[in-house]
């Protein structure tokens, strides 16, 4: 016995015409088909599906009850397979619109930037404006209308309702310590929690403008702070001094200055944050190129750590 027929999205197209037309001459020259063609794509739907889908009368064909039911999934199927192909050729175009992103600080160090140049030298007719601050900020401005793109972060204590919003996880990355050139763990890949004990700290304002860093979050005993900048500038000169040790996010490795060193903590309890990128739920070809960019350029900076 040979196999039976398959329900092929040629079959559906020539079903839906001939029920939005009710004839098959009419929905042969509608797909540019011959009406025998036409006949032929019907009778192996009908033979996939196991059921007559149209019933002839005076005035043309109808549906039957097998045929609606069909009819009504194809119409959904038709639909999401043309906005596919819509969507594909448009971003096969060149881009041209205003686009505005938002970024908390940290993630315009590199993640930002990197993704902004490389869709500017593919789109140069595409606008690309930046708001800088907070993920509380962005994810207000999102939904006002004010960006269209919100790159934010979570996790460790930032818990945000994105259930209105559509997110992209970019990048997760565990915390790294930073000295000097010069302390004694510099030359060293890693640390153990346990090794920081006595370490004086440099951290960040506790404000709610964004994820700002304190001292490793497990240590035994009451970190002694002596430090406390909002700017990264700031923490990353007074560490390259000699004058303590800070936490910074892993997006901010490839901003380190020459005279800090990055180490990896060795913790049971890992301290990771998460890099969203938000939009609203429907997403231009625009804001689809950016977030697109936005993953490969977080790819990037994930294997060169």
């Amino acid at each position: 016995m040979g196999a039976m027929p398959e329900l092929t999205l040629t079959g559906m197209r020539v079903v839906y015409e001939v029920s939005a037309r009710g004839s098959f001459t009419a929905a042969a020259g509608a797909l540019g088909y011959t009406q025998s063609a036409v006949s032929r794509q019907v009778s192996l739907a009908e033979q996939a599906v196991g059921a007559t889908l149209f019933e002839r009368g005076s005035r043309g064909v109808r549906p039957t009850q097998r045929g609606e039911l069909l009819l009504h999934r194809v119409k959904t199927i038709l639909a999401q397979v043309d906005a596919a192909m819509l969507e594909q050729d448009e971003l096969g175009e060149p881009l041209s619109d205003q686009l505005t992103v938002g970024a908390f600080p940290t993630a315009l160090a590199a993640l930002v930037p990197r993704t902004l140049a490389r869709v500017i030298a593919e789109h140069p007719a595409l606008e690309v404006r930046i708001r800088e601050g907070g993920t509380e900020a962005q994810l207000r401005r999102l939904r006002a209308g004010r960006i269209d793109v919100g790159v934010i972060a979570a996790g460790a204590g930032l818990e945000y309702d994105l259930g209105d919003l559509k997110f992209d996880q970019l990048m997760r990355g565990q915390a790294h310590l930073i000295v000097s050139a010069e302390h004694r763990f510099a030359e060293r890949g890693w640390v153990n929690v346990a090794d920081l004990e006595g370490e004086r700290w440099i951290v960040g304002e506790a404000d709610r403008s964004g994820p700002q860093f304190g001292a490793w979050p497990t240590l035994a005993g009451e970190p002694d702070i002596v430090y406390t900048l909002r700017d990264w500038t700031g923490r990353f000169g007074l560490v390259a001094a000699g004058l303590g040790v800070a936490v910074i996010p892993s997006l901010l490795l490839p901003a380190l200055p020459a005279f800090v060193r990055a180490l990896r903590v060795e913790d049971p309890q890992p301290f990771r944050r998460e890099v969203l990128a938000v939009t609203r739920p429907v997403r231009t070809p625009s804001i689809q190129t950016m977030i697109t960019a936005m993953r490969e350029e977080a790819a990037r900076l994930l294997d060169s750590r």
